[in-house]
C-alpha cells in the first residue's frame, strides 16, 4: 500500500499519530464484533443465507444522493485523496449515508467487479439489520470506527472482505454517514484504519467550515506547528462571540463537551475580548495569536473572519474605540464568569440543591469526601448533569480557594473518553517528548493528566477508555506520576479525581470489558444522579434555567406549557430541558409568557401533543392519559416518533434526544 507525502491529504498526517506508527489502529474490537454478532442473530439473519442484493432503484438512489449532497460534496475530494493512498491494493473507498446506503465508490477495477457481486456499490444497503456484522453497519450502530476482517463478517458471502469504516459526524454530534475502505481479506494493511479515521475527520472539518457563512472561526492547537493540520482544534462563534460549533479536536483540547460549550462565549473560553481578534486581523501579515484556555493552558491560534460587511464594520468600530490589547495573553487565570447551566454551580454544590431529596443526599455525601483524596465516581443516564456535578465538586474544593489565594488558577481538566480521536488519545492524555514519534517536533506536549496538576481531573465516559490505556492510567493513579510518550522523565502529579459513566462498570469488569483493578481504584465514593423524570424539583429547575438564560425578568411558562413540561418523560434529561428552555425563550422573545406554541415541535410530538399548537387542553389530557408508567410512556414516545418519521430511526432518535442505540435496544426488548 502506498503512502504519499501530500500535506493536505491523509497520508501526510500519519506522523501526527503515535498509534498509527505502532499499528494498534488496525486491531478489531472483538467485543464490538461479538455484540454485533448477537444483534445479527436477533435480527433473524443466518450465516449461510444469501445476502439481500437488492439495491435502490435509480429514482430512489437519485433522491438519496440529493438528500446527502452536502455530505457528498465535502467527502468526494477527500475520497479521491484517500484512494490515491490505497491505489492498486485490490481495494475501494466507500461513502454511505446514515442508514448504511452506499452513495459513492472509488476503487480498483478488478475489485469493483467482485464488489458488485455482493451489491457493494452505489444504492447497496449495508445496515446491520440487512447484512449482519459488517464495517459500515456496525460502525453506524456502535458510532465509532470499526474494522471487520474476513471471518468476522456475519454472512459467509462477505467473508472475502476486509473493511475499515469510520462514522462521519456533523457539528451537532449527529452521524451523517460512514467512510469505508473495503478490500480483499488477503490485502489487509495495518495502517488502513488510521487513513480512514483521519480522512473522516478531514471531512468533518470541511463540513464544519461550510456550516456557517457568517461567523468567526478560530483554528488552534497547543503546538504552533499543528495549526493548519488535521489535528488542529476548530471552533466557530457568532459575530457577537457566542459559541456555535467545534470539531472533536477542539472539544478535546478545551476539555468540554458540545453540550457544555453551548453556554460559552469566545471571552469565557479564551479569557480575552473578541475585539482582540479584529485588532490582530487588521495587521498586514498577522501571525499566530497566543491565547490562554479557560483552564489555564496556552494555545496558538489563527482567526478566520467570514463576516458580512456590516458585521465587520461594526467590529472595526468597536476595536477603534477599545483600549489597546496585545496579541499575547497574560498568565493563566480564571475565565470571565459564564451563565451556568442548572448544574454548573456558581457557588459549588449548594447551587445544585434545589429541593430534590436524592440530590440533597448526594451533596451531603460528597461534602464528606471532598479534599480527602477519595476519588468520586458519578453514574447515571446520559444528560443527567454528571459534568456539571464534577465542576461543582471542583468549585467546592480547597484546592481552588488555595490557588486563588496565591493568585493562580486550579485547573479543571475534563476528558471525554468516548469523544477523543483514537489516534490521539495516548499522546494527548499522557503527553509526549520531542521526537517521540514522526511529527513530534520541538518541545513535545504536556498531556491532560499533567495539566490537571493542582486541580481536578474529570474523566467522563470512563467506560469507553481503551483497555490498553486503562493499565497506564492505573499506574499513574497508584504512583502519582506520569511518564510522557518517548520519555524516561517522570512528572509528579497531584489532582482530585472525578470519573463518570452511564455504563455498568462492575458488570463490565466481570466480563473483562473494564479492568477490575482500575474499577476499584476509581470507585471511592459512587453516587448515582437521578434521571430528570425521577426528580421532585423539576419546577425549581425550570425556574433556575429561565433565570440563568434570560434573567429574572424573562417570560415564564404559562399554566398549559408548564403542565406539559412537568408531565414529560425527559429522555434527554437536564441537557434536553436546558436546550428546550433556551429555544422557548428565543421563540417567545418580546412576549409576556411562554405558551404551547413556543415549544419546539419535536418536543410536542414526543410529549404526545401534536395538536398542541391549536388545542393545548386536548394535548394535556392526551399526555395525562398516556402517563401509565415510565416504561409505557417511554415506549409510547418511541412509537410516536417512529410513526412521525416513517420508521427512520436516526430522525426519531434526534427528535427524542436519545441515541439510535437506545431505540434499537427498546425495539429489541419489545420483540421487534
Amino acid at each position: 500500500m502506498q503512502y504519499q507525502a501530500n500535506r493536505h491529504g491523509a497520508g501526510a498526517l500519519l506522523g501526527a499519530s503515535p498509534l498509527v506508527q505502532a499499528g494498534t489502529d488496525s486491531v478489531p474490537d472483538l467485543q464490538a464484533i461479538e455484540r454485533s454478532h448477537q444483534r445479527s442473530s436477533s435480527y433473524g439473519i443466518t450465516r449461510g443465507q444469501r445476502p439481500d442484493l437488492d439495491s435502490l432503484s435509480r429514482a430512489d438512489l437519485a433522491q438519496t444522493l440529493e438528500a446527502n449532497q452536502v455530505l457528498s460534496g465535502h467527502a468526494r475530494p477527500v475520497m479521491e485523496t484517500l484512494y490515491d493512498q490505497i491505489r492498486n491494493t485490490h481495494s475501494m473507498v466507500i461513502l454511505s449515508d446514515a442508514e448504511g446506503t452506499i452513495l459513492h465508490t472509488l476503487g480498483d477495477s478488478d475489485f469493483l467487479a467482485k464488489a458488485d457481486r455482493v451489491a457493494l456499490g452505489p444504492g447497496g444497503r449495508w445496515s446491520e439489520q440487512l447484512r449482519g456484522t459488517n464495517a459500515i453497519g456496525t460502525a453506524l450502530f456502535e458510532q465509532k470506527p470499526t474494522t471487520v476482517h474476513a471471518q468476522q463478517h456475519y454472512l459467509d458471502a462477505n467473508r472475502f472482505l476486509t473493511c475499515s469504516a469510520a462514522p462521519i459526524f456533523d457539528h451537532r454530534g449527529q452521524v451523517l454517514g460512514v467512510l469505508d475502505v473495503s478490500g480483499e481479506c488477503g490485502s489487509f494493511h495495518k495502517h488502513t484504519m488510521a487513513l480512514v479515521r483521519m480522512s473522516a475527520q478531514m471531512i468533518e472539518n470541511h463540513l464544519l467550515a461550510g456550516s456557517f457563512p457568517d461567523c468567526i472561526t478560530l483554528h488552534f492547537h497547543s503546538r504552533a506547528e499543528f495549526v493548519g493540520t488535521l489535528v488542529e482544534g476548530i471552533v466557530s462563534f457568532t459575530p457577537g462571540g457566542r459559541f456555535l460549533a467545534a470539531n472533536r479536536s477542539a472539544q478535546f483540547q478545551l476539555g468540554l463537551t458540545l453540550a457544555a460549550l453551548q453556554s460559552h462565549t469566545f471571552a469565557s473560553l479564551f479569557g480575552v475580548p473578541l475585539s482582540l481578534l479584529f485588532e490582530h486581523h487588521r495587521k498586514a501579515a498577522p501571525g499566530l495569536l497566543e491565547l490562554c484556555l479557560h483552564n489555564g493552558i496556552r494555545i496558538h491560534g489563527r482567526a478566520e473572519l467570514r463576516l458580512r460587511d456590516q458585521h465587520f464594520q461594526n467590529a472595526r468600530e468597536a476595536v477603534i474605540e477599545a483600549p489597546e490589547i496585545l496579541p499575547a495573553s497574560p498568565a493563566p487565570r480564571h475565565a470571565p464568569p459564564v451563565r451556568p447551566h442548572p448544574g454548573q454551580a456558581r457557588g459549588g454544590l449548594q447551587a445544585l440543591d434545589t429541593g430534590d431529596a436524592r440530590m440533597s443526599a448526594i451533596i451531603a455525601k460528597l461534602r464528606k469526601v471532598i479534599d480527602r483524596d477519595i476519588p468520586v465516581l458519578i453514574t447515571g443516564e446520559t444528560g443527567t448533569g454528571k459534568e456539571w456535578l464534577a465542576q461543582a465538586i471542583h468549585r467546592e474544593s480547597a484546592r481552588l480557594s488555595a490557588t486563588q489565594t496565591r493568585g493562580g488558577a486550579a485547573p479543571f481538566v475534563a476528558v471525554n473518553c468516548s469523544a477523543i480521536p483514537e489516534n490521539l488519545i495516548e499522546a494527548e492524555l499522557f503527553g509526549y517528548e520531542d521526537g517521540a514519534f514522526t511529527g513530534a517536533r520541538r518541545k513535545g506536549a504536556l498531556g491532560k493528566i499533567a495539566q490537571a496538576h493542582g486541580g481536578t481531573l474529570f474523566l467522563d465516559e470512563i467506560g469507553d477508555m481503551p483497555l490498553a490505556l486503562q493499565g497506564r492510567l492505573l499506574r499513574v493513579l497508584q504512583e502519582r506520576a506520569v511518564t510522557p510518550l518517548g520519555s524516561q522523565r517522570v512528572i509528579p502529579v497531584d489532582f482530585a479525581l472525578v470519573c463518570a459513566t452511564n455504563q455498568p462498570l462492575r458488570e463490565m469488569a466481570v466480563r473483562h470489558a473494564f479492568r477490575e483493578d482500575l474499577y476499584y481504584r476509581i470507585n471511592g465514593l459512587q453516587v448515582k444522579l437521578p434521571a430528570l423524570r425521577e426528580r421532585s424539583d423539576l419546577r425549581q429547575l425550570i425556574e433556575r434555567i429561565l433565570d440563568d438564560e434570560g434573567g429574572p425578568h424573562a417570560p415564564r411558562f404559562d399554566a398549559q406549557a408548564q403542565a406539559l413540561l412537568l408531565a414529560s418523560h425527559w429522555p434527554g434529561n437536564l441537557r434536553q430541558l436546558a436546550n428546550l428552555v433556551r429555544t422557548s425563550l428565543a421563540m417567545a422573545e418580546g412576549e409576556d409568557a411562554i405558551g404551547l406554541h413556543h415549544l419546539p415541535d419535536d418536543f410536542l410530538e414526543e410529549a404526545g401533543a401534536p395538536s398542541a399548537l391549536h388545542d393545548g387542553l386536548h394535548a394535556m389530557s392526551a399526555v395525562r392519559s398516556e402517563c401509565l408508567s415510565i416504561q409505557d410512556n417511554e415506549w409510547a414516545a418511541i412509537e410516536r416518533a417512529l410513526r412521525t418519521h416513517a420508521g427512520n430511526v436516526s430522525a426519531a432518535a434526534k427528535a427524542l434526544g436519545v441515541s439510535r442505540n437506545t431505540i434499537y435496544r427498546r425495539l429489541k426488548s419489545r420483540g421487534h
